[in-house]
């Protein structure tokens, strides 16, 4: 019978059918193989599979915590991918491991010659499981960086973003530096490329502190790097300065110039701000030289335009002359100075700029943040292991080799070779050999073995009929001197990197100079006293609006981006906004201007019971929020910043009304907050209060001047 499992208890049992053919199991007929596994066979062998899922228990925690458990470890995959083999360069040689496979396969196939950047594109996907384009972007900017491809061709242009021309048109080859320093086969460990068809170096060898030469930026799952590029010159002074156990600094260096305040830079962990290099042509032209990084001339230009458009600064007209060296020139427009055009530059566009820096890097296959300091000491470290390494590795090459010449000279010259012209068989070839050498063991670097007796066996006739003695004995001098040499470097293994990182420094120290100035202060520009008074503020009272798109005749008010307005109305109101396009205020504004904290300002005003005169300063003030400056149900008279020298009092026509006219000194007033009451004009009505005679004064009239008590 069939075996039978449990199932659901609503779901009746059903049989599991056994996977060998029983009684009650009906063999195909009429039907060939091809017909069951494909066609209307197929469909009915998938059919039934439906079935058999679709009557199976089903368990919804179950499925939720396999998935749940699924996609928690393809997520942690995925991640751990992207991090480590991805987007952080290892510390080991500071590439990411798309630039190790693009160098890698240029030292495959490199002879010296330029190499046509697509053949190193395929070259390179024997090894990059990623596409094409990738490959080529990186190698473009490995080249514009310098130090370990040289280009042929069109590669770009840093300055004004231009892209490099199609792989297919230029070429590229390693350079002199990285063919030296960067790889080393017998000390390079390897694992299977991706299609386990090649090897691929898991680190380079590298000798250089490419980690912070280069600079990198790389985002990964959780994280992100940000690796300043710095001077080659100078670290290599900092790793001579480790070596030798004395205080070192490193800062950033682009290759796009500039002027670097680094003053927040943090040993990597701070941030940098670099500013164009701007020169003053004359007093209304600047030349920009030098950009920062991370801009081209266009993002640049295109920054100074959207200044221009927001009202941030004037500019009459801009060119750009960049071909080999940056060259943009500026014209300022009539009544603006160049040096004041130069602050706002720097102040409103991307001539200044400041960069985080963040070092991040794969360390023992895991993400670590270090300091320049440390990348510096671990790099230096590394070197000092490598070229141990390649010291070792030269002395017992050269050991191998002047045991050889031994066993060669004393093969020839006592006729050793004479023992096995007898001899029959292999074994008594070797061990007539091995009976020959045994008078000169002494002599002997090490013991024989079958290897050097296979090798001796070799040697060609014509090598012994011509064996020049003497010439034997000096290349074994040589080759002793070599391993003397070598002993000693291994013994002062520090003076002997010393002496290694100054050779470097000699030779490469003119071809990579600083090209970023380095400043120890930025003058600090204050945005709201270089901003350009672009906006003009008026107010049409028949409207009822305010702002800078208002064509109205009162209150004109020239003004910055950053500016705020000052709106005060008849009813004592008032309020600081934001510089306003096109504001609604209704018809009873008084005054519009900038608010100042120290401007004095003149109000007279009336509640109906007396008229007053008060000066007062504004003080600070919440945005859009509404203050009184007057008590409640008042009216104010008249409202001016500063002190008027005279002030025009008229009354209004009153039965036995003596006096209609007076004036007063508003100086006599001390000056206090908007809340005071003021000093009492008169109980008076008032008619008008102004600070000049407007008409209706009536100079013959008696007028006598308020006295303030």
């Amino acid at each position: 019978m069939a075996a039978k499992r449990k199932t659901n208890p609503d779901q009746p049992e059903l049989p599991i059918e056994s996977s060998k053919p029983g009684p009650a199991q009906a063999k195909p007929t009429g039907r060939s193989k091809k017909a069951t596994a494909t066609g209307h066979g197929a469909q009915h062998v998938v059919a039934e599979a439906v079935e058999g899922i679709a009557h199976r228990p089903f368990d919804p925690k179950k499925l939720a915590a396999g998935l749940h458990t699924r996609v928690d470890r393809g997520f942690l995959d995925y991640a751990s991918y992207v991090i480590r083999d991805r987007a952080i360069p290892n510390l080991a040689d500071g590439l990411k491991p798309v630039q190790r496979r693009i160098m890698w396969a240029l030292h495959d196939k490199d002879d010296g010659r330029f190499i046509k950047v697509a053949n190193v594109v395929g070259h390179t996907m024997q090894y990059h499981p990623h596409g094409d384009a990738s490959i080529g972007d990186a190698l473009v900017v490995l080249a514009n960086k310098r130090y370990l491809i040289e280009g042929q061709g069109n590669f770009g242009n840093i300055y004004t973003g231009d892209p490099a021309a199609a792989p297919r048109y230029i070429e590229c080859r390693l350079t002199e530096l990285a063919r030296t320093e960067l790889f080393n086969d017998e000390i390079t460990e390897f694992v299977p490329s991706y299609d386990g068809r090649n090897k691929e170096p898991v680190t380079l060898p590298c000798k250089l502190p490419l980690t912070l030469m280069l600079g990198t930026e790389g985002i990964a799952v959780g994280l992100s790097a940000r690796i300043l590029p710095h001077n080659f010159p100078e670290l290599l002074e900092a790793q001579i300065a480790i070596l030798k156990k004395k205080p070192f600094k490193c800062l950033p260096d682009f290759p796009t110039g500039g002027q670097m305040d680094a003053r927040d830079y943090q040993d990597g962990k701070g941030s940098v701000k670099v500013r164009a290099k701007i020169k003053t042509k004359d007093e209304s032209t600047v030349v920009i030289k030098e950009i920062p990084p991370t801009t081209t001339t266009d993002s640049l230009m295109a920054s100074i335009e959207d200044a221009v458009q927001k009202g941030k600064l004037k500019v009459k007209s801009i060119n750009d002359f960049t071909s080999e060296n940056v060259e943009i020139e500026i014209k300022c427009p009539a009544g603006v100075d160049a040096e004041q055009l130069v602050d706002a530059l720097f102040a409103f566009t991307a001539c200044e700029i400041s960069i985080t820096s963040r070092i991040i890097v794969i360390k023992d296959n895991r993400p670590v943040e270090l300091t320049v300091s440390e990348v510096l000491r671990e790099n230096t470290a590394q070197l000092v292991e490598t070229l141990k390494r390649e010291l070792e590795l030269r002395e017992r090459k050269l050991q191998d080799e002047l045991h050889y010449r031994t066993l060669e000279r004393i093969f020839i010259e006592e006729r050793i070779y004479k023992l096995i012209e007898k001899c029959k068989t292999s074994e008594a070839v070797t061990s007539a050999v091995f009976d020959g050498f045994k008078p000169f063991k002494r002599q002997l670097v090490r013991e024989i073995v079958a290897a050097d007796v296979e090798r001796l066996l070799q040697v060609r006739i014509r090598r012994i009929s011509l064996f020049d003695i003497i010439q034997h004995r000096e290349e074994m001098e040589r080759v002793k001197t070599d391993l003397a040499e070598t002993r000693k470097n291994l013994k002062n293994l520090t003076r002997y990197v010393i002496g290694h990182l100054e050779a470097l420094l000699e030779k490469y120290s003119p071809q990579y100079p600083r090209l970023t100035t380095k400043s120890s202060r930025h003058d600090e520009i204050d945005v709201k006293e270089v901003a350009f008074k672009s906006f003009k503020v008026a107010y049409d009272r028949e409207s009822g609006y305010v702002g800078y798109k208002v064509s109205g005749e009162e209150f004109k008010v020239e003004c910055t981006k950053f500016d705020k307005i000052l709106l005060v109305f008849k009813d004592g109101t008032y309020k600081v906004s934001e510089l306003p396009e096109k504001l609604f205020v209704g018809p009873e504004l008084f005054y519009c201007g900038l608010p100042d904290r120290e401007t004095v300002f003149t109000c007279a005003y009336t509640d109906r019971k007396a008229s007053y005169l008060k000066r007062f300063k504004f003080g600070g003030t919440i945005l859009n929020k509404a203050y009184l400056c007057i008590p409640d149900k008042s009216r104010i008279l008249f409202f001016a910043p500063g002190a008027p020298k005279i002030l025009f009092v008229r009354y209004k026509p009153a039965l036995h009304q003596k006096i209609s006219q007076q004036t007063c000194d508003p100086k006599q007033i001390e000056v206090k907050s908007p809340k005071t009451r003021g000093r009492m004009i008169s109980a008076k009505d008032i008619s008008s209060v102004t600070a000049e005679p407007t008409r209706g004064w009536d100079e013959k009239a008696t007028t006598t001047e308020i006295v303030f008590a």
